[in-house]
């Protein structure tokens, strides 16, 4: 082999490895940056991984928003009408954050808590990420069940008695423009 080839094989042979390099750098990268979306009866079951981040998804469950007076921390239960989790948030909700609305919440958990550091609010009737729309199809298991005040006997969580309980439209704040 002449020494022409030779410098083009060892050329070609550092440029594959360099972009098998990157190639590499590239998938760690994005793995680590995935948050997965699951719904509360995913984590209930274990099928989360607790150590990571992930985002939960589902509907804010009726009269179970509670704000810490003073703050802006907020506690809430998401159900995905199976199973029910609590959350927390410390910051300012979406505008159309509201009980009975979907939302998706990124966090992770932390003492048998979901602590949220953000929270989206579904803003159109039509869209709902397809994980929780299909857990939302699924047979409800009884009456109130899902939610906290129906799932309490069941999944023997106590109701937090830090924050208490708020109408969320009476803490709503005046709109200044008219659409």
């Amino acid at each position: 082999m002449n020494e022409i080839r030779r410098r083009r094989l060892l050329l070609i042979l550092l440029l594959l490895a360099a972009a098998g390099v990157a190639a590499a750098l590239v998938t760690l990268a994005l793995q680590q940056n995935l948050t997965y979306l699951h719904t509360p009866s995913e984590v209930h079951e274990g099928k989360v991984p607790m150590d990571s981040r992930f985002r939960l998804g589902g509907v804010v469950c009726e009269d179970s928003l509670r704000r810490t007076e003073g703050s802006l921390e907020a506690r809430f239960d998401i159900t995905d009408r199976e199973g029910w989790y609590e959350v927390r948030h410390v910051g300012i909700l979406p505008d159309l954050f509201r009980e009975g609305q979907s939302v998706i919440a990124t966090g992770r958990v932390v003492e048998g808590r979901f602590e949220a550091d953000e929270v989206l609010a579904k803003h159109d009737e039509t869209y709902m990420p397809r994980e929780v729309e299909q857990a939302m199809r699924k047979p409800k298991a009884g009456a109130g069940v899902g939610c906290r005040q129906g799932a309490q006997a069941t999944a023997g969580a106590e109701p937090s008695e830090d924050p208490q309980p708020v109408d969320a439209e009476a803490e709503a704040l005046p709109s200044t423009s008219e659409s």
